[in-house]
């Protein structure tokens, strides 16, 4: 599988804008899959705009993005504020996943940041559960930033039968090499490749770290092509990686961690004394 790594700085607040950015970089880059960060369709610290800017079923970008997917045969995964479907006047920090066909599924983000600079507890409802989504014919597991942090949503999505772990970030450059860490980690111990795709720039004083990339599932990074030929600003950047998606079925006998995790008894409850 070819896979587009976006690298990029959303314009704050302007949904048609970074629509149309994703647009001109999935025609640009060729190919399988195109990944661009967390939040990307909003901006990450728009304050209280991010009502207005949240994405609705079938509303104008989100057939944009349909458009693109099936024009170009390329799926497409971006960060996005979602409207929640079940409870009115909530909103979801989400990745979508946009096939082709023109299907769009969505994952929520399962742990929000309440720290620091960050308070994602305020606009935002969390999930409790993970399951894989399908990009054509691969399963690929989503994840949103502050998630790679507990290996348990990995597990998740490595046992529901995902083909490849994408984590989508708006994390802050303090934060790069923690993640240049976790990323190997989380594709070894789920026998999986991992993808990174982090937003740059700097909005209401963050500034964002990049540092995306990808592993194979021995944890050492995939080489990566660059992509020319398009506008880009200082640090902004778009490569490409091809992605052994069998690997993980030539792997896995020598390092069978799901396995036995698989076939673990669950502890039992521990007992009050």
């Amino acid at each position: 599988m070819r896979v587009a790594l976006a690298q990029l700085a959303p314009v704050p607040g302007d949904v048609a804008a970074n629509v149309a950015r994703v647009a001109e970089v999935v025609r640009a880059a060729p190919a399988d899959l195109a990944v661009f960060p967390e939040l990307f369709l909003s901006g990450y610290r728009v304050g209280d705009r991010i009502h207005g800017l949240a994405l609705r079923p079938d509303d104008g970008p989100t057939e944009s993005l349909r458009a693109v997917a099936r024009e170009t045969g390329t799926a497409v995964v971006v960060g996005a504020p979602v409207v929640s479907p079940d409870r009115p006047g909530e909103l979801l920090n989400a990745a979508l996943a946009v096939a082709p066909t023109g299907a769009v599924a969505v994952q929520p983000k399962r742990y929000l940041p309440t720290f620091g600079p960050f308070e994602e507890g305020v606009p935002f409802t969390p999930t409790d559960a993970s399951a894989p989504v399908a990009v054509g014919t691969t399963r690929v597991g989503l994840e949103i930033c502050y998630d790679a942090f507990f290996p348990e949503v990995s597990r998740d999505l490595a046992l529901g039968g995902a083909a490849l772990l994408v984590v989508v970030s708006a994390s802050p450059v303090t934060s790069r090499r923690l993640f240049e860490r976790l990323l190997p980690a989380r594709a070894i111990e789920n026998g999986l490749p991992a993808l990174y795709v982090n937003r740059v720039g700097v909005e209401d004083g963050v500034v964002f770290g990049g540092g995306s990339g990808a592993w194979d599932v021995r944890g050492e990074p995939i080489e990566e092509e660059t992509v020319p030929g398009h506008r880009l600003a200082p640090e902004e950047s778009v490569t490409r990686v091809d992605v052994d998606l069998a690997e993980p079925a030539r792997w896995r006998p020598f390092r069978p961690v799901l396995r036995d995790v698989a076939t673990r008894p669950a502890p039992s409850p521990a007992r009050g004394a």
